[in-house]
């Protein structure tokens, strides 16, 4: 094994999530506005540990894959049933020599990174096992029934409930899947313990529920509320007129009289949604992390700087609850365009164009914007913050 383990990350979505009551698979409806593959996906991405991420899916949920996780985002096709679609996945990786796979249900949203931290600890002892899988103990009495009736309490003595992320040697568990009977496993860690192979149990947190029912997603959306902070943020940004033909505003590039001088592509209505953005997260502005001195930023897009601003919300888990801008300024005529840059800001910030907000004003001839000298923008943007992850 070479010095720093290569782990990848197999997210099953396969299902079809029919006891879920909802319309479509439940991976990819939302849970605090967004899929719940999306949060699922967030997990691993922003571990530090994770090298790599593929996703199993159905083959006719390619489109809300890439709607929930993104263009860039790998999948492949799974099989008829949960192991075949592992196996599937698995396949998939030995292409690129791994040390450890973490397979994990793309229906449980809040595993944490202290669960992943806890399996791949057990997985790199110094009598490391074949696989380790988060857990957790049985606390409640169980009965066996009959007809509705109780038919006796089974003891609970040493059972655990098996939970995901479950890791393992890649090379053990590719070839535990291969050699295991179709259909029989109903979980990656019984492939291996039935060929004479050791799984550790590795304490999991109570929160790391796998959403299976309706009640599951009420339970789901308490957990985000109990878990989450409303911040705000606030920016404006002004830019003079300058010779040329053309003003770029809301990313979109509308014919005019006179361009706008800046140090990038001057795009009022993108700096002042970033500068919001990163007042929401505590970040400053734009300048401290693209400072206009670095040449490299000279007549950049500037939806560079609303991906790196969503990036860094993404990366504390936060979401995008609105993003308002009012672009204010006597020409060009924004209306005609306003639904176009609505739908960059959206595609920027990774939420969906309805919370969104692209209006214009004038000031009546007032000021400088009154007499044509520039144009102005401020925008105000909410953000959902978890203040401990579920």
């Amino acid at each position: 094994m070479t010095s720093t383990p290569k782990i990848a990350a197999l997210i099953v979505a396969a299902g079809r999530g029919a006891r879920s009551g909802r319309a479509g698979p439940k991976q990819f409806e939302p849970v605090g506005g967004e899929p719940v593959l999306r949060r699922t996906l967030r997990a691993f991405e922003t571990h530090p540990r994770v090298a790599s991420i593929l996703t199993v899916i159905h083959p006719d949920d390619e489109h809300r894959f890439r709607e929930a996780a993104g263009p860039k985002a790998r999948f492949v096709h799974g099989g008829a049933d949960r192991q075949a679609s592992v196996l599937s996945g698995l396949t998939a990786l030995q292409v690129d020599p791994l040390d450890f796979v973490l397979i994990h249900d793309g229906a449980r949203p809040f595993v944490s990174h202290a669960t992943i931290d806890g399996v791949l600890a057990a997985l790199e002892a110094e009598d490391a096992p074949d696989g380790a899988i988060a857990a957790l103990p049985v606390s409640d009495t169980l009965k066996r029934g009959a007809m509705g009736r109780s038919t006796g309490t089974a003891p609970r003595d040493d059972l655990w409930r098996a939970q995901t992320p479950q890791g393992f040697a890649f090379p053990a568990i590719l070839a535990a899947h291969r050699e295991a009977a179709p259909g029989r496993a109903t979980d990656d860690a019984s492939v291996i313990e039935e060929r004479g192979g050791q799984v550790v149990l590795v304490p999991d947190a109570p929160t790391n529920i796998k959403l299976t029912f309706p009640g599951d997603f009420a339970m789901a959306e308490a957990l985000l509320a109990a878990n989450e902070e409303t911040r705000v943020g606030f920016g404006y940004d002004v830019h003079a007129f300058t010779d040329g033909d053309a003003v770029t505003i809301g990313g979109i590039v509308i014919a005019h009289s006179h361009s706008l001088a800046g140090h990038s592509d001057a795009d009022v209505a993108l700096h002042s949604i970033t500068d919001a953005l990163y007042g929401a997260l505590g970040e400053g502005d734009i300048g401290r992390h693209f400072p206009p001195s670095d040449p490299h930023w000279r007549g950049a897009d500037s939806r560079v700087f609303l991906r790196h601003a969503a990036s860094l919300l993404a990366e504390r888990g936060g979401r995008i609850s609105s993003a308002d801008v009012t672009i204010i300024c006597e020409a060009p005529k924004i209306a005609p365009h306003a639904d176009r840059m609505r739908d960059v800001v959206a595609e920027c910030l990774g939420c969906e164009a309805s919370r969104v907000s692209v209006k214009a004003t004038t000031t009546e001839g007032l000021g400088f914007q009154g007499r044509r000298e520039g144009i102005a923008a401020q925008a105000v943007c909410a953000v959902r913050l978890p203040t401990a992850r579920p």
